[in-house]
């Protein structure tokens, strides 16, 4: 790519332009001896990047945040954020900078974001640092959330700096570059709201409402319609976690985004066994972010969120409260319709109106197949997949599955007098997810310096509904020897 070439990509700072208050200017630390590591070319071309361009040392240099283009703008976000219940007035970008906004290629705006580029202000005892095994991990993953159309931060590039970190153990750093509608939080309504400054939070909220819900401005109480259209956002968004058997593992509040996006994936996983006491977070010692509770906290997460919109809702906050409680009840409504619905496609059942035969029955079999998956250890993802094929007429897959065939083979009868459609599972029903032992295995592989079956898993998860022959082990679960499974943030 020429320089000519990349001229034409225009960075902006908008996010530091209209809220400096939010914003540390700041320098990512200098990688002594850069080498990509993995960079997302159809993501690059999505933002009008050359991926050659990025190849090359001076992109390279950039993916670090050590070569800063025309118009960037690095800064280290602030914000505050309740971290499992307790409330810290400044987290902030402890190991990360935001570079600047990009637009796509098709006119919207996207952040540019860098993590484990160092040190900021925000760093408090942290080094700033990442290593590799947790980059590649955000990477997979968010490219497997995105194929499943899961709404998602994406991975644009993982650069190893060349430098050891130490952790355990001394292991390599590497930097992740990522990418997302914004890195707008409710820790960042928290943050401006606690500084008491309502021109701040007014412009915040204008700022949101301009990058991700802008029918909200032509609501008669803007900010009022904002907080609904966030409530919505995310009712869709951690229903869809559940319907694929995501764990987040660190649902605190500064990792909830107003536009509806997943971020930060650090101690994350795919359930393997449906088990809705899940955790898999080294640090959810309470097991607060389990499985089956994160609807529950997505909830506790935007009543934080009311909390510092008050303000905007109404200047006498006392008249604030009703229409936010009225706004936010509408969650759990949004919530249950979202994953009831994606429950009935699963199944493969048509859509019936509310309160008919037909409903009646759906709801039963869901309730149904909810029992049959806690009555023993069945593998959550090839479970539906196999019901697929159980659509078909070929029941023996999934009838090995379970433990109480006779309670399988009453509910099927049942599901099966419905006319299922099969190939509507087969489009809701992945067969291939970042399974945890897959990801274990290229993780450390890639720490040691192969990166082939990182490469190969994320071809795989890239295609999630379509069965490819030679890839069976990818589909498989967990063997009997991997054992209990923990995940680590990376700090």
């Amino acid at each position: 790519m020429t320089a000519a070439a990349e001229s034409t990509i225009t960075f902006d700072g908008r996010f530091a332009r209209e809220l400096p208050e939010l914003a540390v200017p700041w320098q990512a630390e200098e990688a002594p001896d850069p080498k990509l590591l993995v960079l997302n070319e159809d993501l690059a071309r999505e933002l009008g990047l050359d991926p050659e361009y990025l190849q090359s040392p001076e992109g390279v240099r950039l993916l670090l945040g050590n070569h800063i283009p025309a118009g960037a703008t690095p800064v280290a976000q602030a914000y505050a954020g309740h971290q499992f219940g307790g409330y810290s007035p400044l987290l902030g970008d402890g190991r990360a900078l935001l570079l600047g906004e990009v637009a796509d290629v098709h006119g919207r705006l996207r952040d540019l974001h860098l993590k484990g580029s160092g040190r900021t202000p925000f760093a408090r005892a942290g080094d700033g640092r990442a290593v590799v095994g947790p980059m590649l991990r955000e990477y997979v993953v968010s490219e497997a959330m995105y194929a499943l159309g899961i709404p998602t931060t994406r991975s644009l590039a993982v650069t190893a700096t060349g430098r050891p970190v130490r952790r355990e153990t001394m292991l390599p750093g590497a930097v992740l570059a990522r990418v997302a509608g914004s890195h707008l939080r409710v820790g960042s309504f928290q943050y401006a709201r606690a500084t008491e400054n309502m021109d701040l939070l007014r412009r915040l909220a204008d700022h949101a409402i301009s990058r991700h819900h802008p029918s909200a401005a032509r609501a008669d109480n803007p900010y009022l319609a904002l907080f609904e259209a966030v409530v919505a956002a995310q009712a869709s968004l951690v229903a869809q976690w559940m319907l694929v058997g995501f764990v987040h593992g660190v649902m605190n509040t500064d990792n909830m985004t107003i536009s509806g996006e997943t971020i930060d994936y650090g101690p994350c996983a795919f359930m393997d066994a449906f088990n809705p006491a899940a955790v898999y977070s080294s640090i959810d010692v309470g097991g607060r972010y389990a499985y089956a509770n994160q609807p529950v906290l997505a909830e506790w997460n935007l009543a934080r969120l009311a909390e510092a919109m008050l303000p905007l809702i109404n200047e006498d906050q006392e008249q604030a409260v009703a229409p936010a409680v009225e706004a936010l009840g509408a969650f759990r409504r949004q919530y249950s319709d979202a994953w009831f619905t994606g429950m009935k496609t699963k199944l493969g059942l048509k859509q019936s109106a509310a309160g008919s035969p037909e409903a009646d029955e759906a709801s039963e079999l869901v309730d149904g197949v909810i029992a049959i998956l806690k009555d023993g250890p069945v593998d959550y993802t090839r479970f539906f997949r196999n019901l697929g094929q159980a659509a078909r007429g070929n029941q023996r897959p999934v009838r090995g599955m379970v433990l109480d065939l006779a309670a399988y083979d009453a509910w099927a009868k049942r599901w099966l007098a419905l006319q299922p459609d099969a190939g509507m599972m087969d489009q809701a029903n992945p067969a291939y997810i970042p399974r945890n032992h897959l990801v274990e295995e290229a993780l450390a592989a890639a720490t040691d310096g192969d990166l082939g079956p990182f490469n190969r898993l994320v071809d795989v998860v890239r295609a999630p509904y379509e069965e490819r022959p030679g890839l069976e082990r990818y589909a498989e679960g967990a063997p009997e020897d991997f054992g209990s499974y923990q995940t680590f943030c990376g700090t």
